[in-house]
């Protein structure tokens, strides 16, 4: 009887426990089928069907030092933090002290309090966005609190440690609407955005109620592929020189933007390029005015004056058709079409070699020289130069410049063409021709990205492109010896002690309104260095600045950061 009585009471015992145990699970499908219903069925895809996109890794580009190969971040990928909160984690009467707290933490402006409460106040809400891109100080701080309903889960942004330095050159990033991804825009970022980028994977498959994934239902798999490394041209130090230089001579002159070029005429390579005004792509966000994001040394086109007329000189002295030594008589003004040509300041210089007229920067004497060149043979050449197409640099955007004024019949398009008026181009056009000038009547292609370096270990290396003959090597040395008097004779504050510089201003006065203007003009200096053998070609341009002469402005810079690149590759002196 007592045995009985054992067996019976553990058998109740066992009734109890499994009765307990039947409650507790059905407690628990009512709180996950009912008053967690919304949540879960917001979770579904990670709890039944998943399909879930693999992300690459954004690739990496860098500057270098040209001399050593030492490499430096330009574009790296930097882990932030999203600050989100659970607004039905949240009690009432915790809300208005979590909002204090986060005002202080953030430093958020009061102005914020209210927006807060309104997202708090969202009872039934799973999610609202605090504020994103949050550094991992801020995070530790934030984690000292343990504020409930509030969390924080990583991103990954874009981060360029030189800030403003070279920032036309690459571009800047932005985040995808679901801010899973990096999107390039402008610069190397939006022009090498594909490869940089990588290519997505994804998971899909089913899983059990559990979370394991059912193993015999159906599923695929397909892994991410990072994006690649980039290694640009861009020497570091050179780029900081010049874009320094550049910025104080903007704000000296009072220009309206600047921009520059500087190339290896040997092989195309870009050393350095700015642009101005500038901005910091870590904060693209607050740029006020879009046309900071614009590369003004390819992407903005300008009339650039007498920096042209090596160009027409160039097609003269390779048909055979004038020399240095040439001759002309000044007429002093030209009436062509109806027009009435003079020569800067209304200036006459008598009898004058061609050598003379590009010292003196004479109209009528390149007019003298496009005459007998001939309008097509001069758009022939114009046209061997690179001018009005674009040159193909890895950047973006890139225009053509126009030179659709050479195909006009009328004899006047050709004569202000031959001094460089009603045609435009770009910098780095100018940089490209003069580099043909400089290398031997050679025209390279001009590159910025040296090395792409995939995640697989592959390497593809930029080789350089083979260069189309457009003058002939003496048509070259001729006019290098031409422009080197330029500097000796007429622009003696270019000279630079023991080495002989190549180079020519233009000055040339902006269109407005059907006529050209007499006060507001842009400003060039274009040359090479040492004259004898060339190792960079320079180009400076400054829009309307408040002188009035490019040798009191784009001449400056010139020398100083052709001087500082000459003794930081330690050339050896011509003179």
């Amino acid at each position: 009887m007592i045995n009985q009585d054992k067996k019976n009471q553990r058998l109740r015992l066992i009734a109890i426990f499994f009765i307990a145990v039947t409650i507790v699970i059905i407690s628990k499908l009512f709180v996950l089928q009912i008053v967690q219903a919304e949540y879960y069925r917001t979770f579904a895809l990670t709890t039944h069907e998943i399909y879930k996109q693999l992300h690459p890794k954004r690739g990496a580009i860098y500057f270098q030092d040209t001399r050593t190969k030492q490499e430096y971040p330009a574009a790296i990928n930097r882990q932030y933090f999203l600050i989100y909160a659970v607004p039905k984690e949240i009690k009432p009467e915790t809300t208005s002290s979590t909002i204090d707290k986060l005002i202080q933490i953030l430093s958020l402006p009061e102005t914020e309090r209210e927006l807060l409460n309104k997202k708090f106040s969202k009872t039934n809400d799973l999610y609202e966005p605090i504020a994103k891109k949050i550094d991992s100080d801020t995070i530790e701080k934030l984690k000292i609190e343990k504020l409930s309903g509030i969390y924080f889960t990583p991103q990954e942004y874009r981060y360029y440690p030189e800030e403003n330095i070279a920032a036309p050159i690459l571009g800047f990033c932005r985040l995808n609407d679901d801010g899973t991804q990096q999107i390039g825009s402008y610069g190397i970022e939006g022009y090498w955005n594909k490869i940089l980028m990588g290519h997505q994977g994804f998971i899909s498959g089913e899983r059990g109620a559990l979370g394991s994934w059912i193993t015999l239902a159906t599923h695929s798999q397909v892994n991410a592929q990072d994006g690649a490394d980039l290694l640009l041209t861009i020497d570091r130090a050179l780029e900081y020189k010049a874009c320094d230089l550049l910025q104080k001579g903007l704000e000296e002159y009072q220009a309206k933007s600047a921009s520059l070029v500087m190339m290896n005429p040997k092989t195309g390579a870009i050393l350095a390029m700015c642009s101005l005004p500038d901005f910091n792509p870590n904060k693209y966000s607050e740029v006020k005015d879009l046309r900071s994001f614009s590369n003004n040394a390819i992407f903005v086109p300008y009339e650039p004056g007498s920096v042209f007329k090596p160009i027409t000189m160039a097609a003269g002295i390779n048909l055979g058709l004038v020399s240095p030594n040439t001759t002309f008589i000044d007429p002093c003004v030209r009436v062509i079409n109806g027009y009435s040509i003079h020569n800067a300041q209304n200036k006459c210089y008598g009898t004058q070699t061609m050598t003379q007229v590009l010292e003196s920067s004479i109209n009528t004497g390149m007019i003298f020289v496009e005459e007998k060149i001939g309008h097509e043979r001069l758009q022939n050449y114009v046209n061997k130069f690179g001018f009005g197409e674009k040159t193909g640099v890895e950047l973006g955007p890139e225009t053509t410049g126009d030179i659709s004024s050479l195909d006009r019949k009328g004899e006047v398009f050709g004569a202000v063409g031959s001094f460089g008026q009603g045609l435009t181009v770009t910098p780095i056009q100018l940089a490209t021709a003069y580099s043909a000038i400089a290398n031997k009547g050679l025209l390279p292609k001009p590159y910025i990205v040296a090395e792409t370096r995939y995640p697989n270990g592959k390497k593809d290396i930029t080789s350089i492109e083979k260069s189309d003959q457009i003058i002939s090597e003496r048509t070259a040395k001729l006019l290098s010896g031409m422009l080197t008097s330029v500097v000796e004779n007429h622009y003696k504050i270019a000279k630079i002690k023991g080495y002989y510089v190549a180079g020519k201003t233009g000055t040339a006065q902006i269109a407005e309104n059907g006529k050209y203007s007499d006060e507001r003009t842009n400003h060039t200096f274009a040359g090479f260095a040492p004259a004898t053998n060339p190792q960079v070609v320079l180009v400076v341009k400054y829009e309307e600045p408040q002188r009035k002469w490019a040798e009191q402005t784009s001449l400056n810079i010139f020398r100083d950061l052709m001087k500082f690149t000459l003794q930081y590759y330690a050339v050896p002196n011509d003179r």
